[in-house]
């Protein structure tokens, strides 16, 4: 492993720091006391519905354990975890579901 000088690695360190704070300032600091407009709150209302897909999908796709190639147990998973959360409108559930049918197969098929 190779050693990392200090100055470099407590820069990027204070600059992570300086631009987290920024971001999150910008939110509560400036904007924090004025309502926002119903255009930009109806958007905001998707993120977590657009960020957890983009999370899972290449883990789905491209699976790590799997040297990058997909197979049937995970995409049965996702596919019973996807169904199971638009029938129930359950997360907790959906993610069981999809658990359960991914531990379920590898067992069968390996």
């Amino acid at each position: 492993m190779t050693q990392i000088d200090p100055v470099t690695m407590w820069s990027i360190i204070v600059g992570l720091a300086i631009g987290s704070f920024a971001l999150r300032f910008t939110f509560i600091g400036i904007v924090g006391d004025r309502p926002m407009p119903p255009w930009l709150l109806r958007h905001l209302r998707y993120t977590a519905v657009a960020i957890v897909p983009a999370l899972i999908a290449p883990l789905v796709v491209w699976p790590t354990a799997t040297g990058g190639q997909p197979d049937v147990p995970r995409m049965a998973a996702a596919a019973v975890a996807l169904s199971v959360g638009v029938i129930t409108k359950n997360v907790v559930i959906a993610i069981f579901a999809g658990a359960g049918t991914l531990y379920g197969l590898l067992y069968l098929l390996g």
